[in-house]
């Protein structure tokens, strides 16, 4: 004969009742197309509060450069239709989202001097979106909240329902990137570049560039990335596979004119 449920234990009952919890509130895995849909998301909200560039000129600058790199890279990105902006903002600071955006504020023109250093920022920003990065970091910061959650719900100071598209812009696209992402962005985006025809070597002087405007306060690109002098020597530790990619493309007629 079976045991009436009342007479189990409270702490069997207490434990099967906060593992249902943490089941039913655990923060679901996102997929690659839940990332891009927030990405989409996310630009519009960045052109619905930033004002946007309208300088011809300018823009068509950006446009040139971003085209290049984008395409040089491996499928599906090279066959996404890329929404490329410029926003009016003194702020030193560029940007690519999942869904195919590329944002670039015209802060950034204080520091990208040429079309080679505009397309080291440009290539490093994509390669986040190529490399996965926001849907990696969800993913891995998401498994690490199931148990927060879980608790938070048991103990009655959560919410039940979590909403993903939130929870994943939160946690895929709001939160900086790793030190270990940033410097994996910088050897893939100057592959990128290097690709397209664009001089690795002034990758080097764009860092140097921002290390400079550093002093007066760090650019928002610079708040969570590895130190200059880090980055330009890992960059510079590059250059022998860059190099080679730079002349084989400029040997094919890979030579962008894009003029600031």
């Amino acid at each position: 004969m079976s045991r009436p449920v009342s007479s189990l234990p409270f702490r069997t009952l207490l434990a099967a009742g906060v593992a249902a919890l943490l089941a039913a509130c655990a923060l679901p895995l996102a997929s690659e197309s839940e990332i891009d849909t927030q990405g989409d998301a996310e630009f519009q909200k960045i052109r619905n509060k930033t004002p946007l560039s309208t300088d011809a000129g300018r823009r068509a600058y950006v446009n040139c450069v971003a085209s290049a790199i984008v395409r040089e890279l491996p499928p599906p990105y090279v066959d996404q239709d890329w929404e490329i902006e410029i926003f009016e903002s003194e702020e030193i600071n560029a940007f690519a989202l999942p869904g195919g955006h590329i944002g670039v504020f015209t802060g950034m023109f204080k520091v990208a001097e040429n079309q080679d250093q505009l397309a080291a920022v440009i290539g490093h920003e994509v390669a986040h979106v190529t490399e996965k990065h926001a849907l990696k970091r969800y993913n891995r910061e998401a498994t690490t909240q199931i148990g927060v959650v879980g608790v938070a719900v048991a103990t009655g100071t959560g919410q039940a329902g979590m909403d993903l598209g939130g929870m994943v812009a939160k946690l895929g696209l709001s939160l900086p990137f790793s030190r270990g992402e940033e410097s994996e962005a910088d050897t893939v985006g100057l592959r990128y570049m290097a690709k397209a025809g664009f001089d690795p070597r002034q990758s080097v002087a764009l860092w140097q560039n921002m290390q400079k405007k550093s002093k007066l306060g760090p650019p928002e690109m610079l708040s969570t990335h590895p130190s200059s002098e880090h980055r330009i020597d890992e960059l510079i530790a590059q250059f022998p596979e860059t190099l080679k990619l730079y002349n084989e493309a400029q040997a094919a007629g890979k030579k962008p004119r894009c003029q600031r």
